[in-house]
């Protein structure tokens, strides 16, 4: 077995981070519209988690934000003039366009890409599929420049293997990791992948849910798992329960979490939740698989989604076992935290629960598994990433330097379309480029 490592690529929030309630079945999205944000604060939330588990001895590293507002979409719409004309005339008659494309979503890192570690794959290599993203405009403009930032981090073609997003589209619609979960004994062995589906694209017979949309199709999943050239009996197809979809439970990682031999999930998250369970034991093999699994009376769906208790990172610890890394709204949920700390007196691999503050994330409808990326690179494949995108002392220092200089403390609606929050964004994306030693527009 070759030595890996698990790293977490969790998202800096870029300096447009607002509340514009674009992403329709995710509940906290839609309750915080129109609320004013603080982007200095959320880009610095998000430092201190990534710091806070580098200081706990977890690989962490950091992908930067998606230039906002995206003026370019803005000229492919037919908006001409100077950068503040074209702000000034979207602003005016498509307001909602506006906050579209100035939205800071490429902050949630797990619906960045669908990633393969080189142990999973026939030819031996790590591959990434950008996510389309098609079910919300606001996030489909992001998976061109997102398969651009990850060909400029892992530009080694030797170890690396890079898929453009899937067509654009409900039938492929592709939401990167936040529907997928491996799991493996050691990091560098071969692992089961697991593809979590909303529903069938082409079967309109099969289940579906009817209030909020499915965003991740069969169709999708299995197209990614044949780019990544993954063995047929280390993959699994799940289908998501139709009914959290239409509760607010808009991705898996809502409601379910994976790491090494441990699945940790609400018993209403998958449509047949015993056939899911088995065909992963049995792809899975014959060793050791904790199976953690959450009652509806001892955890109802709404205390969940609210809390957003499956939405933690789930990481293993260098002294041994494992950790939640979980969001201040458990904390706050009675009912949550009382759970969490009964979890802690049993016999299985959670040892720890930390908690963090990432409150402008959440409002937004994201935790801390929404801003990161999991990734499992070999010391080689790692050691060919030029980019100076580790997380250490100098560098959660030289990060938080650069966001005072150049994040607001606060951002509302109307400051959209204000041409200085542009040049602003502009200037923070070059000041980091410079900092990381990557170009990626």
């Amino acid at each position: 077995m070759t030595q890996a490592y698990e790293i977490n690529f969790d998202g800096l929030v870029g300096p447009t981070h607002n509340y514009a309630g674009l992403s329709y079945g995710n509940v906290a999205s839609m309750g915080n519209s129109s609320a004013v944000s603080n982007p200095r604060e959320a880009v610095k939330q998000g430092l201190q988690k990534m710091y806070a588990l580098h200081k706990l001895g977890i690989p962490q590293a950091v992908l930067p934000p998606l230039l906002r507002p995206d003026l370019a979409t803005l000229r492919r719409l037919g908006f001409t003039g100077t950068d503040a004309q074209v702000l000034n005339k979207v602003a005016k008659q498509a307001p909602v366009l506006l906050a579209c494309v100035s939205s800071a979503s490429s902050m949630w890192t797990a619906n960045a890409c669908t990633m393969s570690p080189s142990a999973d794959s026939l030819d031996g290599k790590v591959h990434f599929t950008a996510a389309n993203l098609a079910n919300r405009f606001h996030r489909s403009i992001e998976g061109p420049q997102t398969a651009k930032l990850l060909r400029a981090i892992f530009a080694d073609e030797s170890h690396f293997a890079h898929h453009d997003p899937l067509p654009l589209g409900d039938h492929f619609g592709d939401e990167g990791a936040a529907n997928h979960t491996r799991l493996c004994r050691e990091y560098g062995e071969p692992g089961v992948q697991i593809f979590v589906y909303g529903k069938y694209a082409f079967d309109p017979t099969q289940p579906a849910p009817q209030k909020f949309p499915a965003r991740q199709t069969r169709e999708a999943s299995e197209a990614i798992a044949r780019l990544h050239q993954l063995h047929a009996d280390k993959v699994v197809f799940v289908q998501q329960n139709p009914a959290v979809i239409d509760q607010g439970v808009f991705h898996n990682d809502v409601i379910a979490v994976g790491n090494r031999n441990v699945l940790f999930f609400h018993e209403q998250a998958f449509l047949d939740k015993d056939t899911a369970l088995a065909d992963i034991r049995r792809a899975y093999g014959d060793d050791e698989l904790h199976f953690i699994e959450v009652s509806s009376k001892a955890m109802p769906l709404e205390d969940a989604v609210r809390s957003y208790l499956f939405n933690s990172q789930l990481v293993s610890l260098p002294t041994g076992g494992m950790a939640l890394i979980v969001p201040g709204e458990c904390e706050a949920n009675p009912r949550v935290w009382a759970y969490l700390q009964e979890l802690l007196t049993r016999q299985t691999p959670i040892k720890a629960v930390h908690v963090f503050d990432v409150k402008q994330s959440m409002r937004n409808g994201g935790g801390p598994a929404c801003l990161r990326q999991r990734i499992v690179l070999t010391e080689s494949q790692r050691s060919t990433v030029s980019a100076k995108v580790w997380m250490s002392d100098e560098a959660f220092s030289a990060l938080n330097a650069w966001a005072d200089r150049h994040y607001r403390e606060s951002l509302s609606a109307a400051d959209l379309a204000d041409p200085q929050l542009f040049i602003e964004s502009e200037q923070a994306v070059s000041a980091l480029q410079l900092l990381l030693t990557l170009r990626y527009r």
